[in-house]
């Protein structure tokens, strides 16, 4: 017989908040926001003192200030997030037997076998333990039998605690939660969920596989097994970075062509931007539009090689004006590449044209010091 699976899922804490309060100890347990004070700036980050009048993360400043005007707003510390997530992924890569990095804070570690020496959840204390001596950074967990029930219980836990779901209890511990809590519902989906009279993971695992599928097609029979715990996905190890999106939900629809298409650039600026610092080329653009009555539309093109602001935003642009129907109200605007490419590390990211790769270097150098939108290039 296969042995059980033993999944941890590891979740540094309000990440950039707990490094700016890392480097600036007047700021621990004050409100805190991670982002730009500016008239198009959102909130990057958040500490759970702001959290709890209502302010998240990627909420436009403005609004987020009117919700916790107390709070205090400091400009995000790239470079410092990438250098501590480094510290944090050695530690756990000197110490665990497969690991995924999931994203620049969570981590997934395949512990499968390990019970049978100390037990593995012990063996997760003791890393959380090592893990918080050596940086001074608050770390969660949750130990289950996969990604998925490990990751929904972390945030059971949040801040800085811990969970194991032992095995055969995983539809007990979902039950009576919000359907919300299931990764793959998003808005739309709760909302469909809700007008079925669906409201929790139990209502939910109670309905009938064939209904699921009726009204979600193939993301029916998904629901269906997220909702009893049910996740076979693997651990995996050196997993690269295979697409970058960015995107912006309004607080207000857009309808004005020109605005619609300034925010798509200003998007797209942004991608090309972190695309460029992970020394990466995208070979397919694509463009996400949500209207206001939730259709989403998302089309994309194959491109040549490229990681340029103009040359991106040309494909963009093209996109936009073939595919956006002019006049009807957006709520959601979004800028996607995939099949990234290193292009063998042979060209270099500025080298494509000189003036403008130059433009874009010196760009590059000023948003790493003032941020993603402190600075851009006229159409």
């Amino acid at each position: 017989m296969d042995p059980v699976r033993a999944i941890a899922h590891f979740d540094l804490d309000a990440f950039f908040v707990s490094v700016e309060r890392l480097k600036d100890s007047a700021l621990k347990d004050k409100p805190l926001i991670v982002g730009w004070r500016s008239d198009r700036g959102v909130v990057a980050a958040c500490s759970y003192e702001t959290r709890k009048s209502g302010v998240h993360s990627a909420m436009p400043m403005k609004q987020a200030l009117r919700l916790c005007p107390q709070a205090i707003v400091v400009p995000p510390s790239r470079e410092d997030y990438s250098r501590l997530s480094g510290v944090v992924t050695g530690i756990i890569r000197e110490e665990a037997p497969l690991y995924e990095k999931a994203s620049i804070d969570e981590f997934y570690l395949d512990l499968t076998g390990m019970d049978k020496f100390f037990g593995c959840y012990t063996w997760a204390l003791r890393l959380r333990e090592k893990i918080i001596r050596e940086t001074g950074l608050p770390i969660s967990f949750a130990l289950s039998i996969n990604k998925l029930v490990s990751k929904i219980a972390t945030d059971t836990v949040k801040p800085n605690g811990h969970i194991e779901i032992p095995p055969g209890t995983e539809s007990a511990f979902l039950a009576p939660m919000a359907v919300e809590k299931i990764p793959m519902v998003g808005p739309e989906t709760a909302l469909q969920l809700h007008k079925m009279g669906i409201f929790t993971i139990l209502q939910l695992s109670g309905t009938p596989r064939d209904t699921l599928r009726t009204f979600f097609g193939k993301h029916g029979q998904l629901l269906w097994e997220r909702s009893r715990g049910i996740d076979f996905s693997p651990v995996v190890a050196n997993q690269e970075q295979k697409s970058l999106s960015s995107e912006n939900t309004f607080e207000e629809d857009l309808r004005d062509y020109a605005l619609i298409e300034e925010e798509l650039i200003r998007l797209n600026r942004r991608n090309a931007y972190e695309l460029r610092k992970i020394g990466k080329f995208t070979c397919c653009v694509a463009v996400k539009i949500r209207y206001a009555d939730f259709e989403t539309v998302t089309r994309q093109m194959t491109v040549p090689p490229v990681a340029g602001d103009r040359e991106t935003s040309t494909y963009v642009r093209e996109l936009l004006a073939k595919y956006v129907e002019r006049g009807r109200p957006v709520r959601l605007l979004g800028v996607r590449y995939t099949h990234l490419s290193d292009q063998g590390k042979q060209l270099d990211l500025f080298s494509q044209d000189p003036v403008t790769g130059a433009l874009d270097k010196a760009l590059d150098q000023l948003r790493d010091r003032f941020g993603d939108d402190s600075v851009f290039s006229a159409k």
